[in-house]
């Protein structure tokens, strides 16, 4: 056994509270989980990131947010809003906003108040309003708002009351209340904001983190753990878990490891040809249900010579996908024609991607005069979701390219380094891909592609086109399913034309879990959830 896996075995075996925050030799064990993990979060504030590593870490863990999606009905469902009414112009959204709900009580914090309208008009006015006190305080922005124009999108936020606010709207947009319930749109506390404001350090807030969620921080170690208890007071269904454990173990054969030997009762991200390995263990289970995700390579359009369509082109046609498939996602995943996964209501099946074609590749790179190509593409360090291995996928298009006579150079950082590097958008290509926060179809087109996404470097193409923009405006401007569904598979054709990106794979999202977690409902969208989460305890002698 690893030395780490048998220190953490032992750890958890030998202790399992005081890995969990509390005392050996009590007669009644506190119930507790512990989660593998893949990565630190790089923050405690999913506002400031679009990291699927953080979002889970954080997310539906600390936080709520005013409204929350339904996968079973597949709608909007009440959160910290208890109601709402969208006025006959559809210019403003009035909440009505849960009472009683209660902040977390930490070491650092004691909330004198509960959960109200203030709150609500702090943690968004922090995105929007640049004369806001703490709207400076991050570093990195707000990626996810920033890439779909929130700011310019809302005109004010107005305070009825303690318990009601109003969202004045500049235009309409459809996919408004989708997006506040998106894993970003959590609610922060204003009071402990501007504790913390009087005391000379807003930058705890994103760090020190307090919420209204179902676990409230306890502890983190970089590249260690994190430690979560369960908030006494939570507004929410009735959270079973006492203490909440998140192993950051970066290695997928570590993850499976602690899995099967006991460390972890959950697990993140197994890589798709070790899944049968845990054939062998009938007390693992396999969790896949169908993703909204998409991974791929996105080119630098700004860049020459991929700024020309016709090179552009010419490498997605160099690129054969079911390889990628059949190496990489083994059976894990389906072939992606457009950005849009087969799961979508907005899905087109009448697209016609750039198929595998050498010839035509070097027929067009001969086209726009391009010879002796070398270009570079940056491959995310660790898996996700949408591709469990980045590195392996780039050294495939690596192989198809040299078949066509381009080099690829393939480069990697450690994944803090590797976020912080992209901000500067100095790289030729780079492999990664969008895991949607609920089913809107704009989830994964303004984000991505947008303008506004080019402004606030989550578009990865450094693409923005006028034709592919309005129809993202109509589209939001109507609440017609029908009429939206055109409009975004007019808004696909034009990204299968002008090939800002190559579309690779839709992936199942796949969660270990030992057969004593119950209640734990993996969702197609989003980060992952334990409120619900039941671990059986197990007879000890």
């Amino acid at each position: 056994m690893p030395v780490i896996v048998k220190r953490w075995y032992q750890l958890i075996s030998l202790c399992f509270t005081s890995l969990l925050l509390a005392a050996c030799g009590q007669a009644q064990l506190p119930s507790g989980l512990v989660y593998c993990s893949e990565g630190n979060p790089e923050s405690f504030n999913p506002q400031l990131v679009t990291s699927g590593t953080t979002i889970d870490a954080t997310s539906h863990q600390i936080y709520s947010r005013l409204v929350n999606y339904s996968q079973a009905k597949g709608d909007i469902i009440p959160g910290l809003a208890t109601q709402w009414i969208m006025s006959e112009d559809g210019l403003s959204y009035q909440f009505t906003l849960r009472e009683h709900v209660s902040f977390h009580k930490t070491r650092h914090f004691s909330p004198s108040r509960d959960f109200n309208a203030d709150d609500v008009l702090f943690s968004f006015n922090r995105i929007i309003d640049p004369l806001h006190p703490y709207h400076l305080v991050s570093r990195t922005g707000y990626p996810f708002f920033q890439s779909i124009g929130f700011a310019e999108l809302i005109e004010s936020i107005e305070k009825v009351n303690d318990y009601q606010v109003i969202f004045h709207l500049t235009r309409k947009d459809a996919s408004f209340l989708s997006n506040l319930a998106t894993d970003f749109a959590v609610i922060l506390s204003a009071e402990y904001g501007y504790q913390l404001l009087s005391q000379g350090r807003p930058e705890d807030i994103d760090y020190y983190a307090v919420g209204t969620g179902p676990f409230q921080l306890s502890q983190y170690v970089k590249n260690e753990y994190i430690r979560f208890k369960k908030h006494p007071v939570y507004w929410g269904p009735t959270v079973e878990l006492d203490q909440l454990v998140f192993d950051i173990t970066p290695r997928s054969t570590a993850r499976i490891a602690k899995l099967i030997t006991g460390d972890c009762s959950v697990s993140a991200l197994p890589k798709a040809g070790e899944l049968a390995v845990l054939a062998q263990h009938p007390d693992v289970v396999v969790d896949a249900k169908p993703g909204l995700n998409v991974s791929f390579w996105a080119f630098n359009t700004q860049k020459p010579p991929l700024d020309d369509v016709r090179v552009r082109r010419a490498l997605a046609h160099a690129i054969d996908k079911r390889n990628i498939l059949d190496a990489v996602y083994n059976d894990t995943a389906v072939e992606a024609t457009g950005v849009l996964p087969p799961a979508s209501w907005a899905y087109s099946q009448n697209l016609s991607p750039n198929e595998y074609n050498p010839q035509k590749a070097i027929e067009l790179l001969n086209e726009a005069g391009v010879n002796n190509l070398a270009i570079n593409v940056w491959a995310m360090p660790v898996a996700r979701i949408y591709n469990p291995s980045a590195l392996k996928t780039a050294e495939l298009i690596q192989a198809d390219l040299a078949r066509v006579g381009v080099k690829l150079n393939i480069i990697s950082y450690d994944w803090s380094v590797f976020t912080q590097k992209l901000s500067a958008s100095n790289y030729d290509s780079v492999l990664i891909g969008w895991n949607a926060d609920n089913s809107d179809p704009d989830n994964f087109f303004t984000p991505l592609l947008s303008c506004a996404a080019l402004a606030s470097n989550n578009n990865r193409s450094r693409w923005c086109q006028k034709d592919f923009e309005h129809l993202l405006t109509q589209a939001q401007s109507v609440t017609s399913q029908p009429e939206r569904k055109a409009f975004y598979q007019s808004a696909e054709a034009i990204i299968s034309d002008q090939v800002p990106m190559v579309t690779l794979a839709h992936a199942k999202k796949v969660v270990l879990k030992k057969n004593n977690i119950t209640a734990m409902q993996i969702r197609p969208y989003g980060g992952i959830s334990f409120a619900k989460a039941i671990q059986i305890s197990e007879e000890v002698e």
